[in-house]
């Protein structure tokens, strides 16, 4: 997209990557409008939404572009915090973050932007290299993707930080967040704890994770939410090779062979997709969690996804 004269709002969080990417369409001529997306925070728990906010305002005020507040916490709340409990009730591990995005920044946020006149938002998303962030994004509409730009989506992170330097950005120096979309620095076992009570392991525990047993390494193999238990065993190998998902969402045609990512950072694998089933090429050997995502690729393109079905 040529972004020169476009109102395009950015995505602020408070980080290196948003902010590089508002310098960036600044840069190229697009008339940036930065935009902190406030969420759902978990009441009388740490969190640091206040100080991302700030930092956002430091680099909108350091690229002397406007600034506004968009208050996401009712859509947080329904499309995110509540999603995720009742898939820990029924005892599914769910990706947050993926429904974050769906649900949120590229929902309600993107809704927003438009209605206030943007031709387009921007991300600080990675879309490739080792950053590669594209395994959160499947479930996000096609037509929103096809309207969001991601300035920094195919550089590698050094360079990024490089750009920040450069553009004398104030959080150039600040840590990459290690927190869930949501939660901040509150880690997701922390808020299921608070939330659900720590009386039921399966609620604490993914298929595959390894076991609190002191004589390990053991590993769960199986949860029973109503009984309140898990099974482990010494090895959490398996031998599936058919995976069933639900709610898929396509970019493109997945016909032929392709290759699967079932979760974050993990291996692909190759294999064929019929209806709603992805067939591996060869076994597993690894136990996979219902609830979680499977993202399908055809090389560097995104082809779509799913939810791992039971």
């Amino acid at each position: 997209m040529d972004v020169k004269g476009k109102k395009i709002y950015v995505g602020l969080s408070g980080g290196v990557d948003s902010a590089v990417s508002a310098a960036l369409l600044q840069q190229a001529g697009a008339q940036v409008t930065g935009v902190f997306i406030k969420g759902w925070y978990p009441p009388g728990m740490p969190c640091t939404w206040a100080a991302e906010r700030r930092d956002a305002m430091l680099v909108a005020a350091r690229l002397h572009i406007p600034f506004e507040t968009f208050d996401a916490r009712t859509e947080y709340k329904k499309g995110v915090i509540d999603y995720l409990l009742s898939e820990y009730r029924a005892g599914r591990t769910p990706n947050p973050d993926v429904m974050c995005n769906r649900e949120v920044k590229f929902g309600a946020f993107y809704k927003w932007a438009k209605a206030s006149g943007a031709d387009a938002i921007a991300m600080g998303h990675y879309r490739s290299g080792e950053k590669d962030q594209s395994y959160f994004l499947w479930a996000v509409p096609k037509e929103i993707l096809q309207e969001t730009i991601f300035p920094v989506g195919n550089d590698e992170k050094e360079k990024v930080r490089a750009l920040a330097k450069e553009f004398r950005l104030p959080v150039a120096e600040k840590k990459d967040s290690q927190g869930v979309c949501f939660l901040g620095s509150v880690s997701v076992e922390e808020f299921l704890k608070k939330e659900l009570g720590e009386d039921n392991p399966a609620f604490l525990y993914t298929i595959g994770q390894r076991a609190p047993r002191p004589d390990g390494p053991w590993y769960v193999t199986s949860k029973d939410v109503e009984n309140k238990k898990i099974e482990v065993s010494r090895t959490r190998e398996a031998h599936a090779q058919k995976i069933p998902f639900t709610d898929a969402n396509w970019f493109a045609d997945a016909s032929g062979e392709v290759e699967a990512q079932y979760r974050y950072r993990g291996p692909r694998v190759r294999g064929r997709l019929e209806e709603n089933v992805f067939t591996a090429a060869e076994p597993l050997f690894e136990m996979l969690a219902a609830g979680q995502s499977i993202v399908f690729y055809r090389g560097a393109e995104m082809l779509g996804g799913g939810i791992i079905a039971q």
